[in-house]
């Protein structure tokens, strides 16, 4: 498998498009002015303490308040309250809680009135940025995510990866933990920790204490609410969550995006700092990796899939639904609960593709093809998983209904991404779906239609200004068909048709 990672960048913001094998899986956007990031931590104020919730309202700068619930206080904000009075005096400076008094736990139980008070000052990390016209989901449970393992002030806890399946590698990496772990911190060994050894994770342990105590010497005599550490830039974040043998190229368009990223990697990667390229073509840079292409044909109401089958993808404000249809498919299973199984895997790898690449959270429903055997069903079940293994984000997978409907939970910590792929219609007043979006649902039908060696003849009918676009050049799409199928395709230009109305006309032998 082949990952690049392709960044734009522009006066504004920067575009990430992570590819696999040249398909795009992941599409992130980092604005300049975006100062509530997920990780970001903040000297906040607590505002109105709301019994009946056990929650309250905190002050982060933000025009909403975030919100901060009882169970997100995690059980040693009694030490993180006592620490923060000591270390805004500016006379505790010993950051290292290796001499600090730890208080007692608070109770699962109780009441959040007992722990905090209205104009309190209270450290507090983004869990989930503002989404619509929310403000920021806050916990008081801190940690520092590193490239091997997270520091988790306050804690004296050792926890691995459920990813890492191996128990004798478990046991190595929580001797090894044991043997770095400063007093008063706690350690989370991440997925990338498998095999590592104790140097390298000391190594990253060490950067996020430096971390933590340049973030202590910003307290003092701070007043609220003010950011005190900052998450790592996006590029750098999906570098240290993601990055892996499997990357081939990283490539922008911005000369100081690109030492900074080979920077970064010295830290965490160096035999991968070769691999980071700068972008000088005159074709623009998601144009020249086909990304422009594949966000037009993947955000819209339709998704298509191979051999005529698609996804209706319609969102509502508390769930997203997926509709798994066969279209006009033909294949060579030999019944329709074959072609369904078929098409459902097919659906289920597309699925899990833009779960990921729209970001999409909350409650997704999925409406499958039917299916009458148990193992089938099953079958489709396990290759949901398997697919949505990959997704860094926390999610849950129910097993399929009796209706054939599969339900998931998604964790969202961001806005949802939403790409506008229609365009003016140049007939009348309104909008149609973009041209390439066209052009991908032609290319599918087209090759559903070759693959039946009875067409011997195959027509296309489409507007003028699209029989234009297929036809120009001399390496046109038209001959680029040819090359690939072996067929040449007849265009005939039809000046009644809509603008994205087309029709194939097939001569049998």
């Amino acid at each position: 498998m082949k990952t690049e990672l392709i960044i734009r960048s522009n006066s504004s913001d920067i575009d990430f498009a992570l590819l696999k094998d040249g398909k795009l899986i992941e599409l992130n956007k980092e604005t300049t002015d975006n100062k509530f990031s997920v990780g970001d931590i903040f000297l906040a104020k607590i505002g109105k303490v709301l019994t009946g919730l056990n929650a309250c309202f905190v002050n982060v700068g933000y025009p909403k308040d975030g919100f901060l619930h009882y169970h997100d206080l995690g059980a040693k904000v009694q030490s993180l309250n006592s620490f923060i009075k000591k270390v805004s005096t500016g006379r505790y400076k010993e950051f290292s809680l290796k001499n600090f008094r730890f208080e007692k736990d608070i109770h699962k139980k109780g009441s959040i009135n007992d722990v905090l008070k209205s104009g309190q000052n209270l450290l507090v990390q983004i869990v989930k940025e503002p989404i619509s016209t929310k403000g920021p989901r806050l916990s008081s449970e801190l940690s520092i995510a590193g490239r091997f393992l997270v520091l988790v002030p306050f804690s004296d806890r050792i926890s691995i990866s459920q990813k890492i399946e191996d128990s004798k590698e478990k046991e190595r990496l929580k001797r090894l933990a044991k043997s770095i772990r400063p007093k008063g911190f706690g350690v989370i060994l991440r997925t990338v920790a498998k095999g590592k050894k104790v140097a390298e994770l000391d190594k990253d342990l060490q950067n996020s204490l430096d971390r933590w105590k340049t973030m202590c010497k910003r307290i003092a005599n701070t007043n609220t609410p003010t950011r005190v550490l900052s998450e790592l830039n996006r590029a750098s974040s999906i570098l240290r969550d993601v990055m892996n043998d499997s990357f081939t190229n990283i490539v922008t368009n911005d000369e100081t995006l690109k030492v900074e990223i080979k920077e970064y990697l010295q830290e965490i990667y160096p035999e991968k700092e070769k691999i980071v390229k700068l972008h000088k073509s005159v074709t623009p840079i998601f144009e020249k990796y086909g990304i422009e292409r594949q966000i037009k044909s993947s955000f819209g109401k339709t998704v298509s899939m191979s051999r005529g089958a698609y996804l209706v993808i319609e969102h509502t404000e508390a769930l997203h639904v997926i509709d798994v249809n066969s279209g006009n498919r033909s294949n060579k299973a030999g019944s329709q609960e074959e072609t369904a199984l078929e098409v459902n895997l097919i659906a289920a790898t597309e699925i899990a593709r833009q779960l990921q690449l729209r970001d999409m959270g909350g409650i997704i429903v999925i409406d499958f093809i039917d299916m009458n055997r148990s193992e089938n069903r099953n079958k489709l079940f396990q290759h949901l998983k398997e697919q949505m293994s990959f997704d860094r984000t926390k999610h849950k997978i129910l097993p399929p209904s009796k209706f054939g409907l599969i339900q998931i939970t998604r964790q969202r910590v961001r806005p949802e991404l939403s790409i506008k792929t229609t365009e003016p219609n140049p007939n009348i007043n309104g909008e149609v779906e973009a041209p390439i979006v066209l052009l991908d649902k032609i290319e599918t039908e087209l090759e559903r239609i070759i693959s039946n060696p009875k067409n011997k003849t195959v027509m296309l009918n489409v507007h003028p200004f699209i029989a234009s676009y297929l036809t120009k050049g001399i390496s046109s799409i038209r001959f680029r068909w040819y090359l690939k199928h072996k067929k040449w395709i007849t265009i005939i230009p039809r000046d009644a048709y809509r603008y994205l109305q087309y029709k194939f006309k097939i001569i049998r032998k």
